[in-house]
């Protein structure tokens, strides 16, 4: 991919693709700016240029409706204020309005677009939609790695009519940091793998096979692999139709020489909720009428144990349900066990960043991901479609 470094922006109309979508409290404040934070480079570099800043992104799933508290409005306010500089709000993302504001611009001013999703002509990377986004620039950047595994008008369709398409500092760190990684790993080599569905993780666990040196899972997911091997599980969320398959990962897993690690002991409870009562059991004794909804203290130990040689650790999804308090330990723990280890470290995953903040221990992590579902994507050896259409106007 061509970088926003190898072409002319000087006094252009820049259109830069990036990713707001930020976690809001029920007032609208935002809780984490991490997001926002992440693509300041590109668009320091812009207005060092003399740019005419465009910036489009989506929040949430409004569904291709204007709904207000999807608004990006409060976006706007903390990039102002980490720019420093007034940001102007555009009223949609398309439209005559929009057109005249964008006509009106200097260079140095910057005009936020409105939520790309309150169109639902965006998800549907619909051809017409993406040519008016492209009629608002002279060059098109595509800085929003994390939706670059969706196939939307705002980061497919529209290279094929803006002017000048590159990618912007983000993109190009996160693609080409997990491909080296990739292929010229430190071994050991360590995935860990969490989360609610082995569904969601299959194809990853296959691909990561012909790389990896140790795998280890938690989550709800390990809950499939246990019962693969035998366990009673209990009331515990199980993908039945994937039992078979999660043996057979096992097994080529063992006969590769990978190293297969499952939970030992698990955090208990009869029904899903804060206040639920918990124990913890071996994961051969979980009741009959109870749920494993979190790794326990002797997982924690064995899964730090099974991190002490590892060289390079990538890191996807949580080890228990996370969003209660009483079933978070053992991401936390985890959390604490990669930032510790002496490996080069790879985090992606909503809940799994959610956790590095919320511990203080983003500052030991080699790199976090701002792409769960692109992440997930890289890890399962597929192309990023939107990375395919910037290659594409290459040639």
């Amino acid at each position: 991919m061509k970088s926003i470094k190898e072409i002319d922006i000087t006094n252009k109309r820049v259109f830069i693709r990036v990713d707001f979508n930020v976690p809001m409290d029920d007032l609208q404040n935002i809780q984490n700016d991490s997001r926002i934070k992440a693509v300041l480079p590109a668009l320091r570099y812009a207005l060092d240029n003399n740019a005419k800043l465009i910036i489009a992104s989506h929040l949430g799933r409004p569904k291709g409706k204007f709904i207000p508290e999807f608004s990006l409005s409060p976006v706007a306010k903390r990039l102002g204020r980490l720019l420093q500089t007034d940001i102007k709000m555009a009223p949609s993302c398309i439209g005559p309005e929009v057109k005249a504001l964008v006509s009106s611009m200097k260079a140095g001013d910057i005009v936020l677009l409105e939520n790309l999703r309150f169109h639902p002509e965006e998800q549907k990377n619909d051809d017409a939609f993406a040519k008016e986004l492209a009629s608002l620039c002279d060059v098109y950047i595509n800085n929003a790695f994390a939706v670059s595994h969706r196939v939307n008008a705002s980061v497919v369709a529209i290279t094929k009519y803006a002017p000048v398409c590159a990618a912007g500092f983000l993109l190009l760190k996160e693609t080409g940091y997990f491909k080296k990684i990739m292929a010229e790993p430190q071994r050991p080599l360590v995935a860990i793998l969490g989360g609610a569905k082995v569904s969601d993780k299959l194809m990853a666990l296959d691909n990561m096979s012909d790389h990896v040196d140790k795998f280890v899972v938690g989550g709800a997911m390990a809950n499939t692999f246990l019962k693969s091997a035998g366990c009673s599980v209990g009331k515990s969320k199980v993908e039945d139709d994937l039992v078979e398959a999660a043996g057979l990962i096992i097994k080529n897993a063992v006969e590769r020489g990978i190293k297969f690690y499952l939970p030992v002991d698990a955090v208990v409870a009869r029904h899903l909720e804060p206040k639920a009562a918990t124990k913890i059991v071996p994961i051969h004794e979980i009741p009959e009428n109870w749920m494993a909804l979190d790794i326990g203290p002797a997982t924690s130990l064995l899964f730090t144990e099974v991190l002490y040689d590892a060289k390079t650790i990538i890191w996807n999804g949580p080890m228990g349900v996370f969003e209660i308090d009483s079933f978070s330990r053992g991401t936390i723990a985890m959390a604490h066990s990669v930032a510790n280890s002496y490996a080069l470290t790879i985090v992606g995953g909503g809940d799994t960043d959610v956790a590095l903040h919320k511990e203080g221990v983003t500052d030991r992590i080699t790199y976090i991901s701002t792409g769960g579902g692109a992440f997930l994507t890289m890890l399962e050896g597929k192309e990023l479609p939107a990375v395919t259409a910037l290659a594409k106007t290459e040639k």
